[in-house]
């Protein structure tokens, strides 16, 4: 049997307001703020952990459970585990977005939650990136540069394979040891900016043997937005 676990995971989506999807970082800013005190799932801080020893703090990059993207030009709110419970329980509290000083009226919110398998699979199964995927750091970046064509495309399956295992193990699920992650990627180099710097970053998609719920991100900045992926049925 092949290695799985299930999450919970809530979807938020505002189909009468219409964004481009760069705005994507203006939503996290957005709701980040207006629901600060909630938790800090909401603003993807480093977030204090206390440690069983005389309970210094602790602080990691946790990979975030709670993702605000624009796609397909509809603001869409993503949680998973807790940050599912946490979206739920603020739904009904939403009743505007502001953007850049524009107010938008929210007349009409849709919330999905469901209980959403991730893990290892027998087939290959086909994601698309519907927003950008930022694959690569300032580290890595370097190597990349300097690879053959060969070598970058094999550089990208070793980071994409790292991703989906450091998504798996957010969620408490490790890879059995006779089980190994198969990937294929069909990808276009792009583009864009970060932070007010050029980065680069990638179009198209992949094959995996692996199911991850629609939605979520891959890759760097996945709370802004970046390497949202969507199953391509059939």
């Amino acid at each position: 049997m092949a290695s799985q676990t299930r999450i919970p995971i809530t979807t938020i989506t505002f189909p009468e307001i219409a964004l481009p999807t760069r705005d994507a970082h203006k939503l996290r800013g957005y709701f980040g703020t207006l629901f600060r005190e909630h938790s800090p799932l909401l603003h993807n801080h480093l977030i204090a952990q206390a440690t069983a020893a005389d309970s210094p703090h602790r602080f990691r990059y946790a990979y975030p459970l709670v993702q605000y993207k624009v796609l397909e030009h509809i603001p869409t709110l993503v949680g998973m585990a807790e940050g599912a419970e946490l979206l739920a329980k603020l739904f009904l509290q939403i009743r505007e977005l502001t953007i850049d000083e524009t107010h938008f009226p929210v007349l009409n919110k849709h919330i999905r939650h469901e209980q959403a398998v991730i893990g290892m699979v027998d087939e290959l199964v086909s994601y698309r990136f519907q927003t950008l995927w930022m694959a690569l750091n300032q580290t890595n970046y370097q190597d990349y540069r300097r690879y053959t064509k060969a070598e970058q495309l094999a550089q990208l399956k070793r980071v994409i394979t790292s991703q989906i295992l450091a998504t798996f193990r957010e969620f408490g699920l490790w890879v059995a040891p006779h089980e190994q992650i198969q990937v294929q990627l069909s990808i276009d180099e792009r583009t864009t900016r970060f932070k007010n710097q050029p980065m680069v970053a990638f179009t198209g998609g992949f094959l995996a043997n692996i199911v991850l719920p629609n939605g979520v991100g891959l890759g760097k900045a996945v709370s802004r937005g970046f390497g949202s992926i969507q199953r391509v049925e059939g």
